[in-house]
């Protein structure tokens, strides 16, 4: 089975709603544990998808 591809917007998206629901005091102590770790999966791989972006534009401007 092939990996479900990242999607920089849609990441974002997800953080927002996630950083919505805990400001809205809903979740309950386990709920709320599932979404920080989940929040902080994804934060992850925003800052990676960042770095690499900011890597290949230095790359392609460089040769120019």
């Amino acid at each position: 089975m092939a990996a479900k591809k990242f999607n920089y917007k849609q990441s974002l998206k997800r953080l927002e709603e996630i950083v919505a629901q805990i400001e809205s005091e809903e979740p309950d102590v386990d709920e709320l544990s599932q979404l920080v770790k989940e929040a902080t999966a994804l934060m992850k791989k925003c800052k990676e998808k960042l770095k690499a972006t900011e890597e290949d534009i230095d790359r392609t401007l460089s040769d120019l």
